[in-house]
């Protein structure tokens, strides 16, 4: 299966495509596989979101999880750039609790394309899963200007 990796400011993230659609994003330089389309427009993009040029991923994705999964995975994708909710407001959308949201941001396989950094505490930041915890959080959203008193 495809993987490659680029730097970004918050530390090498490495894309994989299995067949058509983008399945997992992760804190690693590594590559292996062998390039593909998909891959070197993920990695593109992801260079674009980073440089501020890009405010929406276009790419096919496939993200692995649960139905509840699925449907945070969604919720997510549907919080514009420099926005935010609560794990509360996603929770109530979705007839459930905070908790299985948390549960489902921290089972995101496709972070940052998928963005979980949007989802906060009704009190604060909350948890991030990513490399780096909550400093990666932080960096994300200031970097799309979606959590003011940060900036």
């Amino acid at each position: 299966m495809p993987v490659a990796s680029l730097p970004t400011p918050v530390g090498p993230l490495a894309v994989t495509v299995e067949g058509d659609a983008v399945t997992r994003l992760a804190w690693d330089s590594g590559t292996q596989g062998e390039a593909c389309a998909l891959l070197e427009e993920a990695l593109s993009q992801l260079e674009a979101y980073f440089d501020g040029r890009l405010k929406t991923f276009d790419l096919p994705l496939a993200p692995k999880g649960n139905e509840l999964h699925q449907a945070v995975f969604k919720a997510m994708l549907d919080i514009p750039y420099g926005q935010t909710r609560t794990y509360g407001d996603v929770a109530k959308d979705l007839g459930t609790y905070g908790q299985p949201i948390g549960q489902a941001c921290g089972a995101n396989p496709i972070p940052v394309i998928i963005p979980c950094h949007r989802i906060l505490s009704a009190t604060g930041l909350g948890g991030y899963s990513g490399a780096g915890g909550l400093d990666t959080k932080i960096a994300l959203l200031k970097l799309e200007g979606g959590y003011p008193f940060l900036l």
